[in-house]
């Protein structure tokens, strides 16, 4: 398990990280979300020993990663894909941090097969694009079997079939009951991905809580309604705030040849209906998806933002 208690990492005047508190459960992946400039990479570094704290503790199984006797048997980690020694092979490379921390040789050709580099083993890194340096970066987070594992950003570069696999066996990993923290931008790879999200804005804590509870707490939610009477079951449901005067905040927009309806839920707008005397050819309950709950949730704590065309 990764606990992590009141990290905090200034730069100066600049705080990078403030206060963070979350733990990262064996058993399960857990998203690391949040936007440019919130703290991802910096708080993935304290946790792998990297950078130092300026506050607060990252701790592997109750140890500093620092202490661990055999960390690349206890942690995996692909942080920069690019971080390789451009002359070696793909297969020296492997070997030597296999050589450095007691893991058997054989294990190499075994993590090259699982990533799919077995017929570029002995080619150089160097050349290696952009998805394949992914490749190799998670197969030395692979190579001591690890417990826990982080990746940040694993899919960048790789093409939908890499998608595919990087998300299978994060799967597979964490129904092994290993640990598995993965940062992404990605909200459609998320929502396919992760049993948990932590979620930061800012270097603070937005959200640590499970995807279905996050994407719950959005106010995106409609109901789509489709009727011969628009205009005039608009009217009804927007009307007085809610059924039975029950002071909701309804909200009703025209969108082509259906209404969206927040504010009340699927049964309550049949009801309406009906008590109005108007039939209805759709009454569909929508959820919102990860990705609109994440940017509603997190659009205060953007560094970065463009300008509104």
């Amino acid at each position: 398990m990764i606990d992590v208690r009141s990290l905090t990492k200034r730069y100066g005047s600049t705080v990078a990280v403030d206060g963070l508190s979350f733990e990262v459960r064996r058993g399960q992946v857990t998203g690391f979300l949040g936007p440019n400039g919130a703290g991802k990479s910096t708080t993935m570094r304290m946790i792998l020993g990297l950078d130092r704290p300026s506050e607060g503790t990252a701790l592997i199984d109750g140890t500093p990663y620092g202490e661990l006797r055999n960390p690349l048997r206890k942690v995996g980690a692909l942080l920069d894909a690019k971080a390789v020694h451009g002359g070696r092979s793909a297969r020296d490379h492997l070997l030597c941090l296999a050589q450095s921390n007691g893991i058997p040789a054989s294990r190499v050709a075994e993590v090259l097969a699982l990533t799919g580099l077995t017929a570029v083993a002995r080619r150089r890194a160097g050349g290696f694009s952009l998805g394949m340096s992914q490749r190799l970066g998670i197969a030395a987070a692979l190579l001591g079997d690890p417990e826990i594992l982080l990746f940040d950003e694993p899919v960048n570069g790789l093409d939908p079939e890499g998608i595919l696999w990087i998300r299978t066996l994060m799967r597979d990993l964490a129904a092994e009951g290993r640990a598995v923290f993965v940062s992404s931008h990605l909200m459609s790879e998320m929502a396919q991905t992760a049993d948990h999200l932590v979620v930061i804005g800012r270097g603070r804590l937005i959200a640590d809580t499970g995807v279905d509870e996050f994407i719950g707490r959005s106010s995106q939610a409609y109901v789509r309604v489709r009727a011969p009477r628009l205009p005039e079951l608009a009217r009804v449901l927007g009307g007085n705030g809610g059924p039975n005067g029950a002071g909701t905040r309804v909200e009703v927009s025209l969108h082509g040849d259906h209404l969206r309806v927040t504010g009340m839920g699927a049964e309550a707008v049949g009801e309406a209906a009906a008590g109005a005397g108007l039939a209805l050819h759709e009454l569909t309950p929508v959820a919102p998806s990860l990705e609109a709950a994440y940017m509603e949730l997190t659009q205060d704590s953007a560094e970065y933002t463009g300008a509104r065309a």
